[in-house]
């Protein structure tokens, strides 16, 4: 069965992140999503709410649901976990041609480190294209709407920690 690794913050989850994983879905027998569980870093919301708003996001999702989506934690080197896991591929979304670039430029990265890991790259649907992560605890944080951004268990994560 092929395994994916689908790494990210996803601080919060978008529905960009889940239009991306309902796609490597369709191609891997198996992905874990893997959230970062960076010490150095400040997310907004905690490891253990953005795992359990994954999850959640995940079992109400007919194409998600059914185990062969997992939410995992990592820290450390991306093509690390790939091997722990037994992923031969990374799964990366792309919105335009300024993430292909810095995309690009880690998957050259993550080949040099792990030439046995290749990096797969799937282009958000266009109803998605505008969001991100960064924009929407900016539009959160001023009490703008992220209802058509965000699966409603990130919304109220977001929600009670901005409060």
């Amino acid at each position: 069965m092929s395994v994916a690794v689908y790494p990210g913050s996803f601080d919060p989850v978008t529905y960009g992140h889940l239009d991306v994983l309902r796609r490597a879905a369709r191609v891997f027998g198996r992905v874990v999503v893997a959230v970062l569980a960076n010490p150095r870093k400040s997310p907004l919301l905690a490891t253990d709410t953005r795992v359990a708003v994954l999850e959640a996001a995940i079992a109400a999702d007919p194409e998600l649901a059914g185990g062969r989506v997992e939410v995992r934690t990592f820290d450390g080197l991306t093509v690390d976990f790939c091997h722990v896991v037994g992923a031969s591929s990374l799964v990366r979304g792309l919105r335009a041609i300024a993430d292909f670039e810095a995309e690009l430029q880690l998957a050259h990265n993550n080949h040099e480190l792990a030439p046995d890991v290749d990096t797969v790259f799937f282009m958000t649907s266009l109803e998605h294209s505008y969001v991100s992560s960064s924009l929407v605890k900016e539009i959160a944080m001023f009490g703008g709407d992220v209802s058509r951004m965000v699966p409603p268990d990130a919304e109220a994560a977001m929600r009670a920690r901005l409060r």
